[in-house]
């Protein structure tokens, strides 16, 4: 089985040393070069071409966030696992987006690494626990935007019944009977329910409700 050819980059010569020495004791995995820039690992890619670059991101003349996009458009065969001591929104996002197929913190242990090499070299991603965190935090945080935005999401469960119960053609007094209250809490509830939704109409209900999926034909 051919072992997985992978690129250094760090402009820390302890630390490409350190790497390499770990990497040599990993039985499928091969170092077959080095770097300590962006500008160095383009270079070296052009010769080498190796199937994994392992990519610091804070380095001299180039870095590896400009590197990482080169390569993604130049190499797309070749795939690039971030390796950096930084693990926050200002340095995660932006590598992932210019094309990394992975992140690993320089403080994971060293099976993490071979783990992480092996996995992007396969064709899947690789995230640190930390990053994974972060990722899984902005959905959430997107999502609960996208809620906040959407009218529906600002109804009370009562309003949410009482929209659905007009939208099915009930009238008011037949929905107070239903829900055991008086047609006027019924009232109040699809007053507010409709300014809410920025409706004005029975018609105009019905048709929200439809595409929203709250009723069906």
């Amino acid at each position: 089985m051919p072992k997985i050819r992978v690129l250094v980059v760090d402009d820390h010569t302890i630390v490409r040393d350190g790497i390499c020495s770990l990497l040599g004791l990993t039985p499928d995995i091969e170092v077959i070069g080095e770097a300590a820039n962006g500008k160095e690992a383009l270079e070296a890619l052009k010769k080498l071409m190796p199937d994994v670059v392992l990519m610091d991101l804070a380095m001299p003349i180039m870095g590896g966030l400009e590197a990482t996009r080169q390569i993604t458009k130049e190499f797309p065969r070749i795939k690039v696992l971030a390796l950096t001591q930084y693990d926050d929104r200002e340095y995660v996002f932006p590598i992932i987006e210019a094309g990394a197929h992975g992140f690993i913190s320089k403080m994971a242990a060293s099976s993490e690494l071979t783990s992480s090499i092996r996995s992007v070299y396969h064709g899947d991603s690789f995230l640190s626990p930390s990053v994974a965190k972060l990722l899984v935090e902005n959905y959430q945080q997107e999502a609960s935007t996208v809620r906040s935005r959407d009218p529906y999401e600002q109804l009370t469960d009562r309003e949410r019944e009482i929209l659905k119960l007009l939208a099915e053609g009930y009238a008011t007094r037949e929905i107070a009977s239903m829900l055991t209250v008086s047609p006027k809490t019924v009232e109040g509830h699809k007053t507010s329910l409709m300014a809410k939704l920025d409706i004005h109409s029975r018609t105009d209900l019905v048709k929200y409700a439809l595409r929203k999926g709250i009723i069906t034909i």
